[in-house]
Formats: structure tokens, C-alpha cells, sequence
């Protein structure tokens, strides 16, 4: 069999322009698309990767914001409730406080009203016991019982010390002296003259002595001389009396007013 060569060398021409013309005007133009393509996919990839790192690192901010968020509102919570209870504390300490000032004042306010009613109950039981005393003597003072006050107030005279002695008599060289003898009652005549005598054996000269009725003594003798009072009288006795029990009542209250009342328990 015989090979045209010019034939095979017309196909193999045939074949490479064949070749070039798809190369030129199908094969390139589709690489250059496919290129494009993927070039315009590695951007999007690109751009999806931007966008998915933004994304995350706003998520991080986000989360981050919430953390400090979140760390803010546990101080101002934790801030809150300490203020709560130092307030709370200080409502309760306040309210103890005017408790106990409440209850001392109405504990000083009874105990001075248990104090005036106790002083009061013992004033009036005293003056009461002393008016019915007095009355009772007043009544009692008959002629016999006023002997024996005569005689009583001459055994006075008889042991007075020399200083009452002296005070009762005259300045020396006077020749004149008057004494006064006053009584609750009129004395006899015989009392009057027992008197009269024990007063001028009590005196350096000769007295004048005036007897005076007072109705202001209570069974009692008030002797004047020189300006010296010598008494002696049932009422003398019961002042002293009542004075003593006065004093006992005053420190009594004194003594329990200096007594803190106990504290009530706490609940």
C-alpha cells in the first residue's frame, strides 16, 4: 500500500491548526473562565473566612462585655445587700437603742412615782400617828400628871451644868432679874411655889418670877431667864421622835432609789 505523504502532511497541518483553533478560541477562553471561577470562589471563601473571624471576634467581645457585665452586677448586688444590712443593723441598733431609752425613762418615771407615793403614804402615816399622839397626851394631861411634869422640870434645874447656869443668871452687879415661867396648864399653888423655890436656889440673887399660861406647849414647862429658854415638854420628845423617823424614811428611799431596777431578759 502506498502512503501519500503529502496527504498525511495536509492532515497532520489539518490537525494542528485544528488544534490551535481550539486551543484559541474553545479550550483557553473555558481555563480562563474556569480560573475566574475559582479565583472569584477563593475571594468569597476569603471573604466567608473575614466575615466568620469578625464574627468571632465580635462574639468575644460580646462575651467578654457580658462577663464584665455580669461581674458588675455581682459587685453592685454583693455592694446592695451589704448596704442593705449595715442599714438593717442600724434600723435594729436604733430601734434597741430608743427601746431601752423607753424603758428607762418609764422605769425612772415609776420609780419616782413609787418613791412619791411611798413618801407620801409615810408623811401622812407619820403626821396622822404623831396628831393622835399629840391629842391623846393633850387629853391625858390631868392635875397629876402635871405635878409630875413640875417635879420632873425641877430635877432639870437642879442637874443643869454650870455653862446653862451661868447663861441663866445675871450679868455680875445687876440686882434685878426677871424670869418667866410659862405652861401648857395652870400650875397649882404648890407647884408654882416648888418651882419658884428651885429656881431661886438656881439663881445668884432674888428673881422675880412671873408664871404665864401657854397654851402652845404641849404638857409642857418653858423657863426664861436672862434671855435663855430652859423647856422641857412632850412635844420636845415627839419632834425628836418624829425627826428620827423622817431621817430613817429618807434614807430608806435613798438607799432603794440607788438600786438599779434588773434588766428585763432579751428575747
Amino acid at each position: 500500500m502506498l502512503i501519500d505523504w503529502f496527504t498525511v502532511a495536509a492532515q497532520v497541518v489539518n490537525f494542528l491548526i485544528l488544534m490551535w483553533l481550539l486551543k484559541r478560541f474553545l479550550y483557553q477562553p473555558v481555563l480562563d473562565a474556569i480560573d475566574a471561577r475559582e479565583e472569584r470562589l477563593t475571594q468569597q471563601m476569603q471573604a466567608a473566612q473575614d466575615t466568620q473571624a469578625a464574627a468571632a471576634a465580635e462574639r468575644n467581645k460580646y462575651e467578654r462585655l457580658n462577663a464584665e457585665i455580669a461581674q458588675q452586677q455581682a459587685g453592685l448586688l454583693a455592694q446592695a445587700t451589704a448596704e442593705v444590712e449595715a442599714t438593717r443593723l442600724q434600723l435594729l441598733e436604733a430601734a434597741h437603742n430608743e427601746t431601752a431609752s423607753l424603758r428607762s425613762q418609764w422605769q425612772d418615771a415609776l420609780l419616782k412615782e413609787q418613791q412619791s407615793l411611798t413618801q407620801g403614804i409615810a408623811n401622812r402615816t407619820r403626821q396622822e400617828v404623831f396628831a393622835i399622839t399629840r391629842k391623846t397626851l393633850a387629853d391625858l394631861a390631868d392635875t397629876g400628871l402635871e405635878a409630875r411634869m413640875v417635879a420632873v422640870f425641877i430635877n432639870r434645874l437642879q442637874t443643869l451644868g454650870m455653862a446653862e447656869k451661868i447663861q441663866m443668871s445675871p450679868p455680875a452687879g445687876q440686882t434685878d432679874c426677871q424670869v418667866l415661867i410659862r405652861s401648857a396648864f395652870l400650875l397649882p399653888p404648890n407647884e408654882q411655889k416648888a418651882l419658884g423655890q428651885a429656881v431661886r436656889n438656881l439663881l445668884p440673887i432674888q428673881p422675880t418670877i412671873r408664871f404665864e399660861l401657854a397654851s402652845d406647849l404641849l404638857s409642857g414647862i418653858e423657863l426664861i431667864s436672862n434671855g435663855h429658854k430652859l423647856e422641857w415638854s412632850i412635844a420636845e420628845y415627839l419632834a425628836a421622835l418624829e425627826a428620827s423617823i423622817g431621817e430613817l424614811i429618807h434614807t430608806t428611799l435613798v438607799t432603794n432609789a440607788s438600786i438599779a431596777p434588773p434588766e428585763p431578759a432579751h428575747a
